[in-house]
């Protein structure tokens, strides 16, 4: 837990440590009534960074409890990749080419359960999915869950080699492709190959 006072968990550390904050003083080079100044008067407002390193190291605390910023997790990484996942007739791509890598918060990966490596950012094209997703929504693939089941949930799949999301379900013997919006074209005929399930999307408000 960090202590909402700075200045607070300073003097709780250096009592636990059993140091004085004149020995903390001399420890970060500065005169021996520094650390005291700062907890009793205010000066300085805040520890200098290299300070706080130093007095963190030394208590066994975190920075963030010294006044420094919080720790955030790193972006999870996702492969943007150069294929459009078509919400029409269909995209045709030889292969998955990874354009770059972008980044998510690691909060939404942890609630979203991605695993490193199996899941990816594609762009949806055409209308067939309205008015869940729109043309150039930006869409987060769990590759990982690539097996529909008889609930129709959204996926991108291919079919004989054309990229598309669809919504996706199990029938009793094949899997069943369909579009949300009642206007758009039939699914093609073909075999379904699941490439994994539309887990977030992203794109202006409407």
């Amino acid at each position: 837990m960090i202590d909402d006072d700075p200045r607070t968990a300073l003097m709780r550390a250096a009592a636990s440590a059993g140091l004085s904050l004149s020995t903390l003083s001399g420890a970060i080079r500065r005169n021996a009534a520094y650390l005291q100044q700062y907890v009793t008067r205010g000066s300085p407002r805040v520890l200098a960074e290299a300070d706080r390193r130093t007095l963190a190291a030394m208590l066994g605390v975190s920075e963030a409890a010294l006044g420094g910023p919080a720790k955030t997790d790193a972006p999870f990484a996702l492969p943007r990749l150069d294929v459009q996942a078509s919400a029409g007739p269909g995209a045709y791509a030889d292969g998955e080419l990874v354009l770059g890598i972008d980044g998510v918060d690691a909060r939404l990966a942890r609630a979203l359960r991605l695993r490193p490596g199996m899941a990816g950012l594609i762009t949806a094209r055409g209308d067939s999915m309205e008015p869940g997703l729109y043309d150039g929504d930006q869409l987060i693939v769990d590759t990982a869950d690539r097996t529909p089941i008889a609930s129709a949930r959204v996926y991108v799949i291919r079919v004989d080699g054309a990229v598309m999301v669809k919504r996706v379900a199990a029938g009793r013997k094949k899997l069943v492709a369909t579009s949300d919006n009642p206007a758009a074209a039939p699914v093609p005929a073909g075999e379904i190959e699941v490439v994994g399930r539309v887990v977030w999307r992203m794109g202006a408000p409407r």
